[in-house]
């Protein structure tokens, strides 16, 4: 009985191993501008303005950096910092409490 659960788990890996290679060669094939069924999906990522998010949270520049754990200096934050920062701006608590289970 165990030899034929293993089989069957070996063929679902090769499988489920043959459907990633089909994906990428799929996604090699949309990079490259040939006509290929896929799914794209776009994210827009809000700006965020790191001076106005402390304003309306009534912290300092450090006070902020030691709550949020934020670089100081970064003036134009890249997409994750961007997500990162919205997340702030809106339930600057949530981060807190992640940040605070992460480390």
């Amino acid at each position: 009985m165990k030899k034929r659960i293993a089989s069957k788990r070996a063929g679902g890996q090769k499988r489920v191993g043959q459907e990633i290679i089909t994906s990428m060669k799929e996604a090699i094939a949309w990079a490259g501008g040939d006509d290929v069924p896929v799914r794209v999906t776009v994210v827009r990522v809000p700006t965020s303005d790191v001076r106005a998010i402390r304003r309306k949270l009534g912290l300092s520049q450090s006070e902020f950096v030691a709550r949020f754990n934020w670089e100081q200096g970064r003036t134009r934050p890249d997409g994750p910092a961007r997500v990162l920062l919205a997340v702030i701006a809106s339930h600057p608590d949530a981060v807190e409490d992640a940040l605070r289970k992460a480390g």
